[in-house]
């Protein structure tokens, strides 16, 4: 991964041993060690819930939003999912200003997300891209990386305006 970019991407796959492996670091320890390498595999990852603060990462004008409900599952939201989002922080002179509820779709989660091929997928900070109630972007710019399992979900428009698909 390019240095440029705000958030990191974690590729984790599994060795041919049954153990999680990651794939930047290659470092390897017993559960008793706590080393910084591996710190961040035994750092606990939840969903994106209620009162959840994520950053907008496109140019509509926001910058922090508040999760007020995640429109699919029980337990919150994972990559690729709506929710619906109270905006915390704006620019003065934006789309969107401070207070409005809009609907975002997740690009970036903390949580492992794990693919098809059995490798898994986790980001360094929760991120999300605005967009209306019919799902199209508000913003014109998407920064940062944003997984191709947004193509799955139907979120095409999104992956053709990021910079970079992880």
């Amino acid at each position: 991964m390019a240095a440029s970019f705000s958030s990191r991407c974690y590729r984790v796959g599994r060795s041919l041993l049954g153990g999680l492996v990651n794939g930047f670091s290659g470092l390897r320890s017993t559960s008793n060690d706590l080393t910084c390498g591996n710190f961040l595999l035994q750092q606990q990852r939840t969903f994106i819930q209620m009162r959840t603060v994520l950053k907008v990462v496109d140019n509509s004008g926001a910058k922090k939003v508040m999760c007020i409900q995640a429109l699919k599952g029980k337990k919150g939201a994972r990559l690729g999912d709506t929710i619906i989002a109270s905006v915390k922080e704006a620019h003065p002179n934006g789309k969107v200003k401070k207070g409005k509820v809009v609907y975002g779709v997740v690009v970036r989660a903390a949580m492992q997300r794990g693919r098809c091929d059995g490798s898994e997928v986790k980001f360094d900070d929760n991120a999300v891209v605005l967009v209306d109630k019919q799902g199209q972007p508000i913003g014109t710019r998407v920064f940062g990386p944003v997984p191709h399992e947004l193509r799955q979900k139907k979120h095409v428009k999104i992956l053709t305006l990021a910079e970079h698909i992880a």
